[in-house]
């Protein structure tokens, strides 16, 4: 069979191109809505609070990922009975008109409460579509690579993942040259959603090309195409742990690892960090171009050493670089806040410090002052006071009158606290571009063989459904809630770092799972 030791390089190249196309098409959609999360929440949230209309936004972010597993159902069951050629053209022209209307769609200011309704239901879509994507594109190059070549090929798939956010970064930043901030943020943000119909187009004329996939085609003929595949994926013991595996010892930990490498270190940046919007994203837009290359080539590297060795690697390595990593890019891109914060560290003591950052008003004075910190992006730690003692807010030691919200940016100022948006120089930036350049590259440990472990731990009967339910449950749920829960950790917590503690505790989580029970699958024949 064609999969095993036949290689057909003119059809393995337009498949490869094909897939890997079609899914940094439906990732550029999908993360030109988090990309951005700044300015649009205004549009569609807006709040007194500038931290609780990013919140609700990220909220409205994760339900796109929360659908992914309804997704994952639906069109994984289609792709094994119907097979997976047509299944991904039908996700991939769901997902362009999803986002092409949120370009279209009027603002709060316009239609009221319908604006955000409405931007959800686009988000529903672009969940459901991306639930089929990722499956049907992994198997579709599994399904025709050769045996020995299954990481490498499968690995372009995934580095299609970076060049969705690549690509979503790049026009943004294009569109913002384009037309002048100001015009940028009242109607020039819609430019990027509408450019996804251009991407369309050319991801169609593409994938209208292929053929079905050797393997399905041979089932096909034989008559052995599951009829119930959702039910067959879960009939056993040994299908269910396989499905347990891929969920929690690979996509959870994967997922967490790649966003916090290479999405929430855009929001740390930019508002955390105070870094000037356009640097941020030009920022990270160049680490993930970097780690393109280390999907593939870790992809290919786990075809000769195995991919078991990889991916514990990469989550070893993860877990004891994540906090020293973004210690250094936070002394790169700010230092002068940095050297604030260590310098002069905001304490805010009292004895009811009771914060809802979703609240419009604080029921007490110490969640007032919490509120106003927040707004700021200013790191702060709570103390318990005496019952009934009023606040106090210390900065570097020294009491500060934090009455109202002008006395307290008065202290910060004076305490050395600048709050404006900052521009690193160029040798911080080169600094900030290796650290999550690392961070790309410890992603492509873990994430570029996973494509093809997953495609050679399930049989291929139900090889489409038992893939993308746990893959989808795993990236939408663990991974697609990320950016929601790291901001809310931090809103209440006031330590800009303390969000990292989910990705570090999912990552360790995944990494005891696939210490223990993930085998080693290169090599393996595709039925």
């Amino acid at each position: 069979m064609a999969t095993d030791g036949m290689i057909d390089a003119r059809r393995d190249r337009l498949v490869i191109f094909a897939s890997t196309l079609g899914t940094a098409f439906e990732w550029y959609d999908f993360f030109i809505y988090g990309t951005l999360a700044n300015i649009v929440a205004g549009h569609f949230f807006p709040s007194e609070n500038p931290a609780v209309s990013f919140l609700i936004f990220l909220g409205s972010f994760g339900v796109g990922f929360g659908m992914r597993p309804l997704g994952a159902i639906l069109f994984g069951v289609l792709g094994d009975r119907l097979g997976r050629k047509y299944t991904f053209l039908v996700t991939i022209t769901l997902m362009g008109v999803a986002t092409a209307a949120v370009g279209l769609l009027p603002t709060y200011e316009t239609i009221g409460i319908a604006a955000p309704i409405l931007l959800v239901l686009c988000r529903v879509l672009q969940g459901l579509a991306l639930g089929g994507e990722y499956g049907g594109a992994a198997i579709y190059v599994a399904e025709h690579a050769p045996r020995g070549r299954r990481g490498f090929y499968t690995s372009f798939i995934q580095s299609g993942v970076s060049a969705g956010l690549m690509l979503s970064l790049s026009v943004v930043l294009v569109s913002n040259h384009l037309v002048d901030e100001q015009a940028f943020a009242a109607w020039g943000w819609r430019i990027p959603f509408l450019f996804s119909l251009v991407l369309l187009g050319v991801s169609l004329w593409v994938r209208l090309k292929l053929k079905e996939s050797p393997v399905f085609k041979a089932m096909k003929d034989r008559g052995d195409v599951a009829t119930n595949p959702l039910r067959e994926s879960f009939d056993s013991w040994p299908k269910i742990r396989r499905i347990l595996l891929a969920l929690f010892g690979l996509s959870a930990g994967l997922t967490v690892i790649w966003y916090v490498g290479q999405f929430q270190s855009l929001y740390f940046l930019q508002s955390s960090l105070r870094v000037e919007d356009t640097v941020a994203r030009a920022l990270v837009g160049a680490a993930a171009f970097g780690a393109v290359f280390g999907f593939i080539f870790f992809g290919w590297l786990s075809d000769r050493i195995g991919r078991r060795k990889l991916i514990l690697s990469g989550y070893v390595l993860s877990l004891v670089f994540l906090f020293p990593l973004f210690h250094w890019i936070a002394d790169a891109a700010n230092p002068g806040l940095a050297a604030a914060m260590e310098r002069a560290p905001v304490v805010v003591s009292g004895n009811d410090c009771r914060y809802d950052p979703f609240a419009a008003k604080q029921e007490t004075a110490c969640g007032t002052i919490l509120d106003a910190l927040s707004r700021k992006g200013v790191a702060y730690t709570k103390v318990d006071g005496a019952p009934g003692a009023v606040p106090v807010v210390t900065i570097g030691g020294r009491p500060v009158d934090a009455s109202d919200a002008d006395r307290l940016e008065a202290g910060l100022a004076a305490a050395g606290y600048d709050l404006a948006k900052v521009t690193p120089s160029f040798g911080d930036s080169v600094k900030i571009f290796l650290c999550l350049l690392a961070l790309g590259f410890f992603s492509g440990m873990t994430y570029g063989p996973s494509a093809a472990v997953m495609v050679e731990l399930f049989p291929a009967r139900v090889r489409y459904t038992s893939l993308s339910v746990p893959y989808h449950i795993g990236t939408g749920y663990f991974g697609g809630f990320l950016p929601f829960i790291s901001q809310y950790i931090v809103v209440r917590t006031g330590d800009p770092f303390a969000g990292f503690w989910y990705t570090f505790v999912v990552a360790g989580l995944a990494f005891l799972v696939a210490l223990i029970w993930l085998p080693e699958t290169a090599g393996k024949e595709l039925e």
